[in-house]
Formats: structure tokens, C-alpha cells, sequence
């Protein structure tokens, strides 16, 4: 199989050159799910008959699949093509057995994320399967995201746009109860590189900024002129929580009605690392209970979440997203160039030049 070095990205790719890497992303209602394949001379998609209209002579390209929850016949019908006859694969949602043991040729999975907790890692192993994902591409994006939803919720933003836009009212005290930043002290909860910028920009509002990270060395957060304490100390002195850790097994539900608890000052909640971390269920009813003050919520557990039974939809105190902190158009550059360099690194063998290996595979 050659080896393509060319890649290029453009969102309405009418057509495939031979050789070339194209990323084409689906429209919104399935932004997420995309992913690509590479072939021999081909990176194509199969678009759902419901996404088909945003696609200009979609019914040229063949062998992926676009993830909507209607399309698990025609995904998996494809992937098994695929597999069959492609090496490379970059970047769909679900990587559970069922999906591994459809790709019978597959030696690499490269993620367009640094996070990679979507695959059965375990597996991908047994397989001999390496999964690479991405460092840093979209650190300072995510950093501003969940500052940008921090300063909302501090100003109450969200209160007076829907009392201005909807009521059509011009009402001061439309919001109430707002406190300065200054002051007010940050915690963060997973200091690394999104951690420390968000840090960073805390400090340029005059925030003090405590952090919980047991894998971070005391030095760097000295560096970063953070103090590191307890998660208990965390949760009673922290006005504003932000959190920024990689899921795992053992941080599923990590702040739950137990963690809520222990909150002495109302603070804000801010999630930029995984919907799964927080019980959502737990969350409302802290904000019910008065327990927390309002919630910035990157993502929810679910990548395709029930809006319609979501207990925290329709709250002024509450900002949800559509796992959009990371996007701009130099992190979606970012993304894809970084990705597809992983993916042929791997491709040849040279593993120890990708950043970064997750599973040992070639180490």
C-alpha cells in the first residue's frame, strides 16, 4: 500500500484524489461520529440519506460511515468493507469489540483528540492494534471555553439574554446575587496542560487557584503558581471548580451527591473533560438543593444526549454545550494534520516519533 504524505481538508470536498488524506465532517447533527478510512488510493464516506443534502455528489465516495443512531446496519456494513481492505483508520466513535473485530486488517487507530477513553484499549492490545492519539492542539480553545463559560455564569449572562431576547424586557435586576471574580478562588480538579492555562488566565483576574492532581509533581505546580491540596480542601475552599482530568474507570461519577456535599461555598462547576465524570442526576439535584450556583458543562455522559429528559436543560444557571470547547479553525487544522502524521508514523513502524502511543504497540 503506498504511503500518502499529502492531505488536505475542506468541508465540502467535491472530489477524492488519488493519494490524498480529505476530511470531510458532516453536518451538525453528527459532528462527532465521523471518522475515515484509508484505502490504497481513496478516503471516502458513506453519508446517511438523512445527512445527504449536505454533501455535494456524496454518492461518489463509499467505505466509511458517518455515526447517527439510525445508520448501526449501514455503519457496521461498511466498516466490515473496510476492514477488509484498509490498515489505517482514523477517528470513529465507538471502538468496542464489535467494532475491533470488524476491522480485520486494522494497525492503527489514530484519535483526532487527545482523549481516546471511546476505545476498549485492552482489546485494541490483544489485537496488536495501536491506538495514538493527539497532545496539544486545542489547549488554549478549551482554556478559554471554560473561562468564557465561568465569566457567563459569574455575570449572569445567560439570565439577562433570555430576559432581553425573549421577555423583552430591560430589567437590571433581571439577575441577582453577582459576586466580583477578584478574589473568588479557582480549583481546578486535573492539572495539566488545559489545567495550567486555565490557571493562567485565573490569575489574570486576580483568582487565588488551588488544584487536586496526584499525578502532577508538586513542582510544576509551583511553577505554574498554583497550590496543590486534598480534594476535601479543594471542594470546601473553591468558589469555582473547573475540571479538566482524563476519564477513567475510576473517575466515572467523580462528582456525585457525596462530592456535592462537601462544597462549603456554593461554587460553580465547569467541565472540560468528560461528561461521564459528573453524575448529572447528582448535579441537578445540587442545584436544586442550592449546593452548587450554576454549571458550565462542555459535554454531558452522552456524545448523543436525551435533551428532551435532560434534567438540566432550561436553567439560567446552567450552559451546556455540544463538546464544542475545543473548536476553532486552528484546533480543527490542528486536529487533522496532527492525526494523520500519528496515523503514518505508526503506519511505519516509527512509533516511538508519535505523540502519543497508548497502548505500548511498537514501544
Amino acid at each position: 500500500m503506498p504511503v500518502c504524505r499529502n492531505w488536505q481538508t475542506t468541508a465540502t470536498q467535491n472530489r477524492v484524489e488519488k493519494s490524498v488524506w480529505v476530511r470531510v465532517p458532516p453536518p451538525a447533527p453528527c459532528r462527532r461520529g465521523w471518522h475515515i478510512v484509508r484505502g490504497d488510493f481513496f478516503a471516502k464516506v458513506t453519508v446517511h440519506p438523512f445527512c445527504r443534502g449536505s454533501f455535494p455528489n456524496c454518492d461518489r465516495w463509499s467505505w466509511g460511515a458517518v455515526w447517527v443512531s439510525e445508520c448501526e446496519r449501514i455503519f457496521f456494513a461498511n466498516l466490515t468493507r473496510a476492514g477488509a481492505k484498509y490498515d489505517l483508520l482514523r477517528r470513529f466513535y465507538a471502538h468496542g469489540k464489535k467494532e475491533l473485530d470488524a476491522l480485520k486488517h486494522c494497525k492503527v487507530i489514530s484519535f483526532q483528540s487527545t482523549g481516546y477513553n471511546e476505545i476498549d484499549l485492552d482489546y485494541a492490545t490483544e489485537k496488536g492494534i495501536c491506538v495514538v492519539s493527539i497532545l496539544d492542539y486545542c489547549t488554549q480553545e478549551t482554556a478559554e471555553n471554560a473561562f468564557a463559560m465561568m465569566l457567563s455564569l459569574q455575570r449572569g449572562l445567560p439570565t439577562y439574554h433570555r430576559s432581553v431576547q425573549e421577555k423583552k424586557e430591560w430589567n437590571l435586576y433581571a439577575a441577582s446575587h453577582l459576586q466580583r471574580v477578584e478574589g473568588q478562588t479557582m480549583g481546578i480538579v486535573g492539572l495539566g496542560r488545559i489545567g495550567r492555562s486555565v490557571a493562567k488566565k485565573a490569575h489574570g483576574f486576580d483568582m487565588p487557584v488551588i488544584a487536586y492532581d496526584p499525578y502532577i509533581p508538586e513542582s510544576v505546580a509551583k511553577e505554574a503558581g498554583v497550590k496543590m491540596v486534598d480534594l476535601d480542601t479543594l471542594l470546601a475552599e473553591s468558589d469555582v471548580i473547573s475540571i479538566h482530568m482524563n476519564l477513567t474507570a475510576d473517575n466515572v461519577h467523580f462528582f456525585n451527591r457525596e462530592t456535592f456535599m462537601k462544597c462549603k461555598k456554593r461554587p460553580i462547576i465547569i467541565n472540560e473533560g468528560r461528561g461521564a465524570m459528573i453524575s448529572e442526576e447528582d448535579l441537578a439535584w445540587a442545584l436544586d438543593n442550592g449546593l452548587v450556583r450554576g454549571a458550565g458543562l462542555d459535554m454531558l455522559g452522552s456524545e448523543f444526549p436525551d435533551l428532551e429528559n435532560c434534567k438540566l436543560m432550561g436553567r439560567d444557571n446552567v450552559i451546556l454545550n455540544p463538546h464544542a470547547g475545543y473548536y476553532s479553525d486552528t484546533s480543527d487544522y490542528l486536529m487533522s494534520k496532527l492525526s494523520m502524521e500519528n496515523a503514518l508514523l505508526c503506519y511505519e513502524g516509527r512509533y516511538k516519533e508519535a505523540k502519543v502511543v497508548r497502548n505500548g504497540i511498537g514501544l
